[in-house]
């Protein structure tokens, strides 16, 4: 990819050019930004591949049952399901580098704790809709929907992954 500054300083340009000439009238400006808001969603998915791909050489989450823990697609979601991938890859890109780095990885009560979704190996969207106790701590009694249109396909309710739920950073929770 273009990397971190490539993506955002030309996503940058498109937007202020593209802004500016919508301003002043030029015709066709608003296809720079366009473009622009197409180049960063790409540079995302992009992104969202490669943290797959690291967590798959370093990270137990990521050698399991060969499920990634980022949907590289879910960058293409409004607001805010597109939040959730994002604060995944940084959670699991944190875990990537302390991994490489050997050093010990330090509890985060905020991906660990407080919002589960952000930290458990992987889930499908029916999941994570369907399971109120990966949205927030305080749901973790919560029951899941039974939806038929929630179901994983094949219509198991439990879906392919067993997730933890912990109660304190680092601590062992229970399997939902």
């Amino acid at each position: 990819g273009a990397g971190g500054y490539g993506t955002l300083i030309l996503f940058s340009w498109l937007v202020l050019l593209g802004g500016f000439g919508s301003v002043v009238g030029v015709p066709g400006s608003g296809l720079l930004i366009d473009a622009g808001a197409a180049w960063i969603l790409l540079g995302q998915v992009n992104l969202y591949k490669r943290v797959n791909e690291l967590a798959a050489e370093k990270l137990p989450s990521g050698k399991g049952e060969g499920i990634p823990p980022l949907y590289a697609w879910w960058a293409l979601l409004p607001p805010p399901l597109d939040v959730v991938v994002g604060l995944r890859q940084v959670h699991f890109l944190a875990k990537y580098w302390s991994e490489v780095r050997g050093e010990e990885w330090q509890p985060d009560p905020v991906a660990e704790v407080y919002f589960p979704f952000i930290s458990v190996p992987s889930f499908t969207l029916k999941k994570f809709a369907r399971t109120p106790s990966l949205w927030f701590n305080f749901l973790a009694d919560a029951p899941d929907f039974e939806f038929g249109f929630l179901q994983e396909d094949g219509g198991n309710a439990e879906g392919a992954t067993t997730v933890a739920v912990g109660t304190e950073a680092g601590g062992k929770g229970e399997e939902r």
